[in-house]
């Protein structure tokens, strides 16, 4: 039964109780006359009723007065509610505020709950930290069907490619390579390229394809048959030329072309940073980059993979995401079921955050119900008021019609009794 229905029903069954009282007032009245041996106890009847309809009437106008003016008559003091909205709202948001959402109840009952405890049981229980995660991943699944509109795909597209035009590569690249020079440390990526180099020339097969090439250039000894043994003596010599470099090189830290090196790094470093010539450079090789339609189309494809990736494995009920947020919540929860003093720490923060956010909130509780009060319509109001607290203010007037018939007759006896 809905509110408005139980509201019907209660004002019929009031109404229905005035309209007996009056039916047997009626009735009494009739009976007086017609038998006179009982006019005595008809008369002791029609002063119930009597009172009764008075005692039904007066708590409907009181009842009624709360809502609207009775029988849309302007009388004074009625239609309270609608006439007083505004201090009803006040008085509303004082009451819950300073009974609901006091300080000290608020801190107090933070205190007893203990929220770090419970909260380290609830994420250490399976089926919970499941939840969470099942939560989580509902709420990516609802943010990864956003992205992969395609409004979405072309606006991060352009906010990306717009970031890169606003980078400073010159800046960025001397700024990287002054870090990794730091300590010599590209002295050490220097020996890794020499060890490579060195272990390269020793392959076979790479000095057998330099042996052909050099014997190819050999025109003058083709003739004699001598080109691919002048092809191999020139590669024996060349491999052991820069073997004997790169172990000269790896032997002495001070080797001149090491020193060469550490020029051109440190010269590159400074360029990048401050010559104008070398910034317009990578200036321009980034517009020219950014220009070129493929990386646009690169970018938006890395996005669409990374959306359609991470799709697939936040719909999979085993997917990774899934199964390690579920994981971390439950780990992360036993830990804290376990440290007794990270649980004290965290309550010690809540109740000391707590008084600040009552009285920060409160406040916006408080304006947010004299507000809403205060820009309801009254006639909504009103019925909502009524369709809430209605049907118990009819047994008022259900009260009120028996009370006062019983209190009618009981006038009646008195005044039999003492005036016979």
């Amino acid at each position: 039964m809905t509110k408005a229905q139980r509201l019907t029903r209660m004002k019929a069954l009031a109404t229905g109780l005035l309209v007996l009282a009056a039916g047997l007032y009626g009735l009494a009245m009739v009976m007086q006359q017609r038998v006179p041996a009982w006019a005595g106890v008809w008369g002791a009847v029609a002063a119930f009723a009597e009172a009764a309809m008075i005692g039904a009437m007066a708590d409907w106008f009181a009842v009624v007065a709360l809502f609207r003016h009775p029988l849309g008559l302007p009388i004074p003091h009625t239609a309270i509610v609608p006439r007083n909205q505004a201090r009803i709202g006040e008085n509303l948001a004082a009451f819950i505020c300073d009974h609901f959402l006091g300080t000290a109840q608020v801190v107090e009952r933070l205190r007893a709950f203990d929220p770090a405890r419970r909260l380290a049981q609830w994420m250490a229980d399976p089926a919970h930290a499941r939840q969470a995660s099942e939560l989580a991943t509902g709420a990516g699944r609802h943010v990864l069907t956003a992205l992969e509109d395609p409004r979405v795909a072309a606006f991060v597209r352009e906010a990306v490619l717009r970031r890169m035009a606003g980078i400073d590569i010159a800046t960025w690249a001397g700024r990287l390579l002054a870090v990794l020079t730091e300590g010599r440390r590209h002295q050490a990526l220097l020996d890794e390229v020499l060890q490579r180099v060195a272990a390269r020339l020793e392959d076979e097969a790479l000095q057998a394809e330099i042996a052909e090439r050099i014997a190819a250039e050999v025109q003058v000894l083709r003739m004699v048959g001598l080109d691919l043994v002048a092809g191999r003596m020139g590669t024996r010599k060349l491999v052991a030329g820069l073997g004997r470099l790169i172990a000269e090189m790896g032997e002495d830290t001070a080797h001149p072309l090491r020193a060469r090196f550490d020029g051109f790094v440190a010269r590159l470093v400074d360029d990048l940073q401050h010559d104008p010539a070398m910034r317009l450079k990578a200036e321009t090789l980034r517009a020219d980059v950014l220009a070129h339609p493929a990386l646009a189309d690169y970018v938006q494809q890395l996005w669409q993979q990374a959306v359609e990736a991470l799709r697939r494995d936040l719909h999979a009920d085993d997917g990774v995401i899934r199964t390690r947020l579920a994981d971390a919540v439950q780990a992360l929860g036993e830990r804290l079921s376990a440290d007794t003093a990270m649980q004290d720490w965290l309550n010690g923060q809540w109740l000391q955050a707590a008084p600040g956010l009552v009285a920060r909130w409160r406040e916006d509780i408080r304006r947010h119900i004299t507000e809403r009060v205060a820009r309801w319509p009254a006639d909504e109001l009103s019925r909502e008021l009524e369709l809430h607290i209605g049907p118990d203010l009819q047994y008022v007037r259900l009260n009120g019609t028996l009370v006062g018939g019983l209190i009618g007759l009981l006038i009646h006896a008195v005044t039999h009794t003492l005036m016979p």
